[in-house]
């Protein structure tokens, strides 16, 4: 069944400036092979669209994995993949990281695929491997913030979301003190009532979440932090 998850994500940078924000939203938790279907007139509160993720012309976004895991050689044969999002809600969506734990036929986790959206219209998908304490590690390539370059490499704790949600990531670059994330949440059911709770005390929630990333770039900004230089546009990872 699928899961709602308000939750509390935080950013912490220490250098050349220590900056911390923290944002209130809440996400999706959801059976890419099982999307919840709203009543009609509920249906603006939350869609999820194919377009909306890697290139944006697959039919399903099961269909946009498969072909991307397809693409490293890898097969989940019909495997269960659970996909941690935000909806499209009142026909805006943007998601900043969409996470997608992948299941083989057994059961077993395969590979968690971490698709990054940058404000720019751009992105990028990462495959990821963890081991025993869910963690992963893989080089940066992909340009996010207009205050760091595409260098370092990327940490990330990645447990499947239960009853709490944990997630981090920390980017390691030489010689400077880590950029650390993280998501804190705990799970609710995906009800009508639910929902329409998260929806008037987050309205417009994934809009809030583009502004917040400007708002807190243009403050940086102002405190004179310098501007990395943006590489040119590439294309979405995913045959299809």
């Amino acid at each position: 069944m699928p899961a709602l998850y308000p939750c509390t994500i935080t950013h912490m940078r220490r250098a050349p400036q220590h900056y911390a924000l923290r944002h209130r939203t809440y996400l999706w938790l959801v059976d890419l092979d099982r999307l919840p279907v709203l009543p009609r007139p509920l249906r603006p509160l939350a869609r999820f669209r194919a377009r909306d993720h890697f290139t944006g012309r697959a039919p399903s976004i099961r269909a946009a994995l498969d072909g991307f895991l397809g693409e490293h050689g890898i097969d989940l044969q019909g495997g269960r993949v659970l996909m941690l999002a935000h909806a499209q809600v009142l026909g805006h969506v943007f998601n900043p990281l969409t996470l997608y734990w992948c299941h083989g036929p057994e059961g077993g986790l395969r590979c968690v695929v971490a698709e990054v959206h940058n404000t720019y219209g751009g992105r990028h998908a990462y495959l990821l491997h963890t081991d025993a304490a869910c963690i992963a590690a893989v080089a940066k390539d992909f340009y996010v913030s207009p205050f760091f370059p595409v260098d370092g490499h990327y940490e990330m704790r990645l447990p499947p979301p239960d009853e709490r949600l944990r997630l981090s990531i920390r980017l390691q670059r030489q010689g400077s003190p880590p950029f650390t994330a993280a998501v804190h949440g705990r799970r609710r059911e995906a009800t009508v009532p639910m929902l329409l709770r998260l929806a008037l005390r987050h309205p417009w929630s994934t809009l809030t979440v583009s502004a917040a990333i400007r708002f807190h770039g243009i403050r940086l900004f102002l405190r004179g932090l310098p501007v990395q230089p943006r590489p040119g546009r590439r294309a979405p990872e995913s045959a299809i």
